[in-house]
């Protein structure tokens, strides 16, 4: 529970009706409280950190001056919801922020009719603002919607689909782009150097509105001002963009003056037509660690905030550190390797490559749509593009890998980062899809490493595969295999036969492999690599479905359309009757747990597999080296 007496406003803020109950020169002391108490509770539980910090005097306008939930607030992609999670009921809950059963990490529907909009994807606020508006307006609802995204949100391409729908269909809802200069990491490309020229414009735009204040709206010195702004704004400041797409553009302002915050948002909230207010802010601003380096302190574990985050103790590399190091190593040795990621390079390991090779090296935003593309044309004119993203992120660029890249065959090799169970960012994030939708388009090479020397083996494997090719990897660490340093390849839609038993075959696609074989050295069990998933090793699949009284297909990946649905296609195009039987992710979308956690619920955990093959065939956990085909 929270300590009153250290937050004597805050505690007795359940709901924003509470908040609106206090005056408002109460509010500047209601957000020094609020940014003390999320530093508290994100130091003590861990959780997104510095993009909460940078938004928290915006948070507290918005929910005074509008009348939320009736009125609609959506946050895109919600790193920085924890203030309005803390606002809305759930503060006494937020330090559960993440873990199993606790609160999501980004704004869901489920959670609170405050959350208007499910999110954990950028550059999705306007649209779905949009939708809400126009809905509202065709029931005659006059209902207030106010989107807010930042301006990394904003380098992708749906945001600007939907500022250029919003000012076409003239409806009512305000855009707040909250500028912060920051993405995960620093912004890239032309939309903020633009931003930063409009941080200049604050004369200009003082000038501008002091003078409409004193002038009769409608009349005619009222319309000429307004005919002249248009003009000026073109010569002085580049907010014309907005205003060409028609949407009014106001600011920029200071995003932590709250006083200058309620005035502004009191002007525009009873306007007409589609609205832009440009605030600055400061990521991680109050906790001045998280404003110095605003890149490690985008999302922390639990630290003392007296010392800040700890620097972590070296220990085993992860999947993310083996793409790093391989892709530094396949640049030395072949200078057409370029690398591309949509603002991900800390998250997807391209720190140490932007580094050494920064002419090869292209972070083209929050953009992946974009990224694939870029990467087809890059390798139509003899260039080894290599895509690096997370699994769910390329879910936001299939048309293009499929348009782009498979129909016309191209030399693209895909990285997947976050293949799988991914914990707790919840089901926005989880790569549980990747084998299913890769597997299905022609032309594509899909591998699924075991450990990490298979990591940076099969990396190696499709990087020098003559068309489009994707090796994906889990989150987080593997079983401590050595890496070896040489860049081997390994020959293409080949399984590897870890253990031979009898009776029962399982074929392990990935990280599962080492509970596979666990389970088999326990029931005494045939275990594959399988390392392929497309080409599928259909020799060795055969061979052991003729020899063996079952197969169990283990993959961290959905079930449905998964790597085992490919052994039952090949198995029933054979007219082979052996039964099968499938493990991976349930058709349902996984909540925020730790990996394990997630893991074990699925029963893709060695516990998980043995429970799941004895409860099939018990006879084999009575005889486990005896090949009963006959009770099967």
């Amino acid at each position: 529970m929270i300590d009153s007496t250290r937050y004597p406003r805050l505690a007795h803020i359940d709901s924003p009706a509470d908040l609106r109950k206090f005056g408002e020169g109460e509010l500047p002391a209601i957000a020094r409280e609020l940014r003390d108490y999320l530093i508290e509770s994100v130091a003590g539980a861990g959780g997104h950190f510095g993009a909460g910090l940078g938004v928290v005097e915006l948070t507290v306008a918005l929910h005074y001056l509008y009348d939320t939930p009736a009125d609609r607030l959506v946050w895109d992609v919600g790193h920085q919801c924890y203030p309005h999670k803390i606002l809305t009921g759930r503060r006494d809950r937020i330090s559960t922020i993440k873990k199993k059963d606790g609160l999501a990490p980004f704004p869901k529907r489920d959670e609170s009719e405050y959350d208007t909009f499910g999110v954990g994807h950028s550059s999705t606020s306007i649209s779905a603002a949009l939708g809400m508006a126009l809905a509202a307006q065709r029931k005659g609802d006059a209902r207030k919607i106010v989107a807010v995204i930042g301006d990394g949100g904003l380098t992708g391409g749906m945001a600007y689909e939907a500022l250029h729908h919003g000012g076409d269909v003239d409806a009512d809802m305000l855009v707040i782009l909250n500028d912060n200069q920051m993405s995960i990491s620093e912004n890239v490309g032309a939309l903020p150097k633009m931003l930063a020229r409009l941080m200049t414009s604050r004369r200009l735009n003082a000038m501008r509105e002091g003078a409409k204040k004193r002038l009769k709206r409608d009349g005619f010195l009222w319309r000429f001002l307004k005919r002249w702004e248009e003009h000026a704004k073109g010569m002085f400041v580049p907010s014309t963009l907005f205003e060409e797409l028609g949407f009014h553009y106001f600011g920029p302002i200071d995003g932590h003056d709250l006083p200058l915050l309620l005035h502004s948002l009191k002007t525009l909230r009873d306007l007409k037509g589609p609205q832009l207010l440009h605030v600055i802010t400061t990521k991680g601003k109050g906790y001045a660690p998280a404003e110095r380096e605003q890149i490690e302190y985008h999302a922390v574990g639990p630290f003392d905030p007296d010392k800040g985050v700890a620097k972590k103790a070296a220990g085993k590399q992860s999947y993310t550190d083996i793409f790093g190091d391989w892709l530094c190593d396949m640049a030395a040795a072949d200078a057409q390797l370029y690398g591309i990621t949509p603002a991900m390079r800390e998250g997807s390991g391209l720190v140490r490559f932007s580094k050494e090779y920064p002419q090869r090296y292209f972070d083209v935003g929050i953009a992946e749509q974009h990224a694939v593309t870029l990467a087809a044309g890059m390798a139509c004119e003899g260039a080894k593009p290599v895509v690096a993203i997370y699994s769910t992120f390329l879910q936001r660029g299939y048309d293009q890998l499929i348009h782009d890249v498979a129909i016309q065959n191209l030399d693209v090799t895909f990285a997947i980062d976050r293949g799988g169970v991914v914990g707790p960012d919840g089901a926005t994030h989880a790569g549980s899809f990747d084998l299913s939708y890769l597997r299905c388009v022609p032309n594509m090479l899909v591998a699924a490493p075991a450990d990490e020397n298979e990591c940076r083996q099969l990396l190696t494997t499709a990087f020098r595969h003559a068309g489009p090719a994707a090796v994906r990897y889990p989150r987080g660490t593997g079983p401590g295999a050595r890496i070896d340093a040489e860049l081997k390849s390994l020959p293409i839609g080949k399984a590897e036969l870890r253990r031979r038993g009898a009776g029962l075959a399982i074929l392990a696609f990935g990280s599962p492999l080492a509970a596979a074989l666990e389970v088999g050295a326990e029931l005494g069990a045939s275990v594959a690599n399988m390392r392929f998933v497309k080409p599928l090793d259909e020799a060795l699949v055969l061979e052991l479905a003729r020899t063996h009284a079952a197969l169990v297909t283990v993959e961290d990946n959905a079930i449905a359309g998964g790597a085992g649905s490919g052994v039952a296609e090949l198995l029933a195009s054979k007219n082979l009757q052996t039964p099968l039987l499938h493990l991976g992710l349930p058709d349902a979308f996984l909540e925020h747990a730790s990996r394990e956690q997630l893991l074990a619920e699925a029963g893709i955990d060695a516990a998980g597999i043995r429970a799941a093959i004895l409860r099939r065939w018990p006879q084999f956990g009575a005889s486990p080296i005896q090949g009963v085909r006959s009770a099967v």
